[in-house]
């Protein structure tokens, strides 16, 4: 079976997506590689609506994407599509592609309504990240409730660029880390108050590393007085920082109705122990416990952190799980075989 996996990505994070998708491929299932976002900038159609002006106008870039994309199709007769977080493909022109078609969200209730819920019914099969969307309902009984077709659990996972592959276990966890406490990430307005909570508590030991501008750094500094800057990272400096880290904090946008972000597979892959929210859903990836720790408020994720700094033995043990739960069912390659056999599976009972 040929898939087309189509995609949104830059730099290097394009270079390893492409690269492990590719890779992914074996004698049952082929994974072609399409990065959408190389021929039309995807603040372009960060919303529904926006799409729809651009489509209604035949905005020349996307007719010549849409032209690019179809000859992908016919090239690799393809037999099934799989379409990841922004979608640059109209409803309208979908009805006239024959190939199975799979909408991939990954940003959740956070997006939903600029994006994902718009799209479901020009989609055969919908693949959702993480099981929460709110208090009133899990995302798949939203999902239908919205009118997709089928729908299935498919999570996100770690790639080999963003962890050393080459190392062994033993190697990893017999190495000296000196930073005490890491969080890489997106400085969303949502997340600042706990990041501050824990800056203070913390101060220097707490290394706060994220995509950030300089407005935000400063509304940080005032609106929470002073905890500290935080400086960009770029991607080739994550794998090294984390195998320094003892402990990682894990913090989503909307809480648990967010969870299952990259950062929950790459902590675990470099060998750092992890403090998550995501509450009851948090199960859902790993064992809570002895894989990962969870926390629901800042004094407690405060409380938690220092525990387990002061008892190197048990950190220790839970970050060893969570490596070896992350390299044998969260590797982007175990994930793409998943994904060939939801999509079979969707096909053949379509």
């Amino acid at each position: 079976m040929n898939i087309l996996y189509s995609f949104n990505k830059k730099g290097r994070e394009a270079e390893y997506w492409t690269h492990e998708i590719s890779l992914a491929s074996d004698h049952e299932y082929k994974f072609i590689p399409f990065n959408h976002g190389e021929l039309l900038d995807p603040k372009l159609y960060v919303r529904a609506q926006i799409l729809d002006d651009l489509y209604f106008n035949r905005d020349k870039q996307l007719m010549h994407l849409y032209n690019e994309f179809e000859s992908a199709l016919n090239k690799y007769k393809i037999d099934a599509v799989v379409v990841d977080n922004r979608f640059p493909y109209h409803p309208d022109y979908l009805r006239k592609i024959k190939a199975y078609k799979v909408l991939r969200t990954t940003d959740g209730p956070v997006a939903a309504y600029d994006r994902d819920l718009a799209f479901l019914h020009a989609y055969d099969h919908v693949l959702y990240h993480s099981p929460a969307y709110s208090p009133d309902m899990g995302m798949e009984e939203k999902l239908r409730y919205c009118g997709a077709r089928r729908v299935d659990f498919w999570p996100l996972a770690v790639f080999d660029a963003l962890y050393d592959k080459g190392r062994s276990e033993t190697s990893l966890f017999s190495q000296k880390r000196d930073i005490d406490l890491i969080f890489i990430g997106a400085q969303h307005l949502n997340k600042m108050p706990l990041l501050a909570d824990v800056k203070r508590a913390f101060g220097r030991r707490f290394y706060l590393y994220g995509v950030t501008t300089l407005k935000r750094n400063i509304y940080f500094n005032i609106k929470f007085r002073l905890p500290g800057w935080i400086r960009s990272v770029p991607f080739t400096k994550y794998v090294s920082l984390y195998q320094r880290t003892k402990i990682g904090i894990n913090v989503h946008n909307r809480g648990k109705y967010t969870v299952g972000n990259y950062r929950l597979f790459d902590l675990a892959a470099n060998g750092v122990m992890q403090i998550s929210d995501g509450g009851e859903y948090l199960q859902s990836f790993y064992d809570v416990g002895s894989e990962i720790v969870s926390y629901d408020s800042s004094r407690e994720l405060i409380n938690k952190i220092s525990y387990y700094l002061s008892h190197e033995d048990e950190r220790l043990n839970i970050a060893i799980n969570s490596y070896r739960r992350v390299m044998r069912d969260h590797r982007l390659k175990t994930r793409m075989r998943d994904l060939g056999k939801l999509i079979s599976k969707g096909i053949n009972n379509f």
